[in-house]
């Protein structure tokens, strides 16, 4: 019999395996997890089948996926699930476990799912609440009112017990059509719930539950400057910058330097660029004119005003610390904000320096600066560090057609997989006659990335001369030689199965009729 006092168990090592399966797979994964959990289920330990719900619940995308499946299985013999209706079934015995319950709860009928709403509510049990929240989104509208009646009492007469499990699956059910019930019952519970409650609810919560949790205890001024700090640790990058936010507003209107510099040495960029546009606001000058080399281009334009207010010229600040040899990445970066084509020449002896951090910022800048020296980049093409190859095709990408013709497909050739990369940049911009053939080159790439970018982009020139097909508008051009045509098509040929049938079948037609 289902207890609130059992002790908890392990889960069982084949619904852990069958549940890594199902949380990126398909129908098929599905059902084995399904198949999983009734094994558990006929097992009859308690301990065991309340940690296995509490697995499932701690993934709530892969729980309204698993509700979906059992929903949608076919009423009737012999295509209906077994474990379906074994769940079912054991509704009525009085020692029904929770794992069937919880199945039971999604079952196609709408009287069982409303019986199994029923057996939940009579026994408290915290695992169980998840598929309680989802069934006050369903369809039918008894299974719903039975639901949402059930919910809302849980949650005002045991809110430690029920809140913490209902909050995830809150976030999902919030965006089904008749998912408001839930969110209002939990908003006003966590309204209600102490400040050790809300706590723990917010560190196992999803991210948008953490910001509406973070938001409620804004808006009722439960939060300390102390707090607010604390806040700013957090992993979600919208509480993070609210708290900054709150703190910097509060320290500004109590002249609390303190908490600005704490705030303005931060780690993530956004805490630092709302620290500093408080000491801004207080008028601390020099000391947000300090930043003028920091890595994050938000934080650097503060600075830059904050020198400019102080009669620093920012420009010549970022000259003097490139012309010095070792400059920043920060300083590189601000000089190509700032500064103009004549500045190239001061970042020129930087695509030499031993550090690729700094030749990646030179090559970057030189970009923005719209003074990219071909002679000196191409080299860097081949650059021991993946970084500066990459910005290096990027610079030249959109001059790519004033490099050696040979250039492009000897870097895709190499073994290197960050060289092959930048060859495939850099033809990009070519005819689509050569960027076919890049792509045919590089559908089996052993990088899996690059070999899906090709995959994509052939996909993409297929469907684009489908269209042209469907609306009789004139194929994409295709320069193509007699020996070019005839590589194209064995390589076109040999595709399969890295491509689809299909993809194959426009490329050919394409090339047949170029």
């Amino acid at each position: 019999m289902i207890g609130a006092h059992d002790a908890p168990g392990a889960v069982p090592p084949t619904v852990t395996e069958a549940f890594a399966a199902a949380v990126g797979g398909d129908h098929d994964d599905l059902q084995g997890l399904l198949a999983a959990l009734s094994v558990v289920d006929a097992g009859g330990d308690v301990g065991a089948a309340r940690a296995t719900l509490r697995l499932l619940a701690g993934q709530p995308r892969l729980l309204t996926r698993l509700d979906e499946h059992v929903r949608r299985s076919p009423w009737r013999a012999p295509y209906r699930s077994p474990e379906v209706d074994r769940a079912a079934a054991a509704l009525t015995r009085p020692t029904v476990g929770p794992v069937a319950v919880a199945v039971a709860a999604s079952h196609p009928d709408g009287r069982v799912r409303e019986r199994a709403v029923r057996v939940l509510l009579s026994r408290s049990v915290p695992e169980l609440t998840p598929f309680l929240v989802l069934r006050t989104a369903d369809w039918a509208r008894p299974v719903r009112d039975a639901a949402r009646a059930g919910l809302a009492l849980l949650l005002a007469d045991e809110p430690a017990t029920h809140l913490p499990a209902a909050v995830p699956a809150t976030a999902l059910v919030s965006v089904r059509s008749r998912g408001g019930f839930a969110v209002q019952q939990v908003t006003a519970a966590l309204q209600a719930a102490p400040a050790r409650l809300r706590a723990e609810v917010a560190r196992s919560a999803p991210a948008a539950q953490r910001r509406a949790l973070f938001e409620l205890d804004l808006a009722h001024g439960r939060l300390r400057v102390d707090d607010l700090l604390a806040a700013v640790a957090d992993r979600d990058v919208r509480v993070r910058a609210r708290a900054a936010e709150a703190a910097a507003r509060e320290a500004v209107w109590t002249g609390r330097l303190p908490v600005l510099h704490r705030l303005s040495g931060n780690r993530h960029a956004e805490v630092r660029a709302l620290g500093l546009t408080g000491l801004l606001r207080l008028g601390r000058h020099a000391e947000v004119a300090a930043f003028l080399d920091d890595r994050h281009q938000l934080v650097r334009a503060i600075a830059r005003e904050a020198a400019r207010r102080d009669g620093v010229d920012a420009a010549a600040a970022y000259r003097t610390a490139v012309s010095a040899g070792i400059p920043g990445v920060g300083a590189i970066a601000g000089l190509a904000e700032v500064g103009t084509d004549r500045d190239a020449a001061l970042l020129h002896p930087l695509l030499a320096h031993p550090d690729p951090r700094l030749r990646t910022a030179a090559v970057r800048a030189l970009a923005r600066l719209g003074a990219v020296p071909v002679p000196l980049v191409v080299p860097l093409l081949r650059d021991p560090a993946a970084g500066v190859v990459r910005e290096a095709a990027t610079a030249l990408r959109p001059i790519s057609g004033a490099l050696p013709p040979e250039l492009p497909w000897a870097l895709l050739a190499d073994e290197r997989v960050a060289l092959r990369r930048a060859g495939y940049r850099l033809l990009g911009t070519r005819p689509p006659a050569l960027r076919l053939r890049a792509g045919l080159l590089l559908v089996e790439d052993p990088d899996p990335r690059l070999a899906e970018r090709a995959r994509a982009d052939l996909t993409g020139l297929a469907r684009a001369t489908a269209r042209a097909y469907h609306w009789k508008a004139p194929h994409p051009e295709l320069e193509l030689t007699a020996p070019l045509r005839d590589e194209l098509l064995r390589l076109t040929a040999a595709a399969p199965p890295a491509l689809t049938a299909r993809t194959v079948a426009r490329l050919t037609d394409w090339l047949h009729r170029s």
